[in-house]
Order: C-alpha cells, then sequence, then structure tokens
C-alpha cells in the first residue's frame, strides 16, 4: 500500500472537521513523503490547508459550502504540534467565560514559543511570548479568568459581573484553583479566593 493510500485510509477514519498535522502519520513514511502525499491529497480536494502544517477534511453544509475550522481549533492544533503552552488574553477571555458577548476578530495567545501571526479565514490568531509565571496555572477555568480580569482592569468590575465570575469559579477544581490563586495579581487573588471560600460552604 503507497504511503499516500495509507495516509488517505488514515484521514477518512477521521471525523470531517477533526483538524491533522503531518507528524500524525510519521509511522507511515518520511517526512518529505507525507509532505507530498498531503499536498496531492490536498490538490485533489479532500483536504484543506487551513494554515502551515495543518489540515483538514472540511464538513461540509448545504448552504455554507465547506465549513473552516475555527481559529481556537487552529490555535490548539498549533500549541499541539509545536509543543507549546498557551493562555487566551484580552477580549477572547472575556467572551471565552461569557463576561462579554463581542467575538474578537484577533484572537492573542501568550505563549512559551516563538511569537508570531497566523490568518484562519478573516482572523488572525497572535501568539505573544510571555514569562513562564503567565503558563504556570493549572486550571483552565482560572486561568480565563485571570487574563479576563486583567483585560478589565482593577476597580473596574461591576458587583454584577464579580457575582458571575465567583460562579464561574465555583466549576473550577479546587486543588487547581488554589494553585493558581497565588500567580494572580493581588485584586484578583482577593476574588479567586471568594470563590475557594464559597466551594467550602
Amino acid at each position: 500500500m503507497s504511503i499516500e493510500v495509507n495516509i488517505l485510509k488514515r484521514i477518512e477514519s477521521l471525523p470531517k472537521g477533526e483538524l491533522f498535522l503531518p507528524t500524525d502519520f510519521s509511522d507511515v513514511g518520511s517526512s518529505e513523503a507525507i509532505r507530498i502525499s498531503l499536498f496531492r491529497l490536498q490538490k485533489q480536494g479532500i483536504i484543506s490547508r487551513v494554515a502551515q502544517g495543518i489540515y483538514v477534511r472540511p464538513k461540509e453544509s448545504r448552504l455554507l459550502g465547506k465549513l473552516v475550522p475555527t481559529a481556537e481549533e487552529v490555535a490548539e492544533a498549533i500549541a499541539k504540534r509545536d509543543r507549546i503552552r498557551t493562555v487566551p488574553t484580552g477580549s477572547y477571555a472575556l467572551n471565552a467565560l461569557g463576561l462579554s458577548t463581542q467575538v474578537p476578530m484577533n484572537i492573542v495567545f501568550l505563549t512559551d514559543g516563538s511569537p508570531r501571526e497566523i490568518r484562519v479565514g478573516k482572523r488572525k490568531i497572535k501568539f505573544k511570548k510571555t514569562t513562564p509565571k503567565n503558563l504556570l496555572a493549572k486550571g483552565k477555568t482560572s486561568r480565563l479568568v485571570i487574563q479576563a480580569l486583567k483585560e478589565i482592569g482593577n476597580g473596574k468590575l461591576s458587583d454584577k459581573e464579580e457575582k458571575k465570575v465567583i460562579e464561574i469559579l465555583l466549576k473550577e477544581n479546587n486543588n487547581d484553583l488554589k494553585h493558581d490563586i497565588g500567580l494572580a495579581p493581588v485584586w484578583i487573588q482577593k476574588i479567586m479566593t471568594k470563590a475557594l471560600n464559597s466551594a467550602k460552604i
């Protein structure tokens, strides 16, 4: 069985819309043979390249045609491919937590990898180099909360927003929350501690 056929069979076993990387086929052949096979499959319209080194067998909609993966999914695939840590920031963190209804066109991630910008459709993903401390948070929710509150700013959080943040943090694993409190600025620590104390009641 040729490398291309082998790769195609593997791709066809994946759910449509799932992203994959050339390294996912490293057991099939050399990196050059895999690259050529993926290029051919792309030319045939079987797969699409959504960013450098990231591919998808697109989902199709009767109304919209081929559906492009979200910028968030692409960012996750890049982190997996490059073995880097990332933390969403700014308006994206606010939107992900439901603290803002605005969907940002540009998503910014703090990372320990190389700084760069990647375009996905009309949206842009920016990876911004940061200090290791900003990437140490264990909780998926608490790390988002820290970045979202930094975006809002000290003294600018309404009572209603604070209540919502505490409700969100109550879903976080207690041990992760305890760990992450120490990584936040003092004013954010106070809010996170309220959530921790509420969880004990």
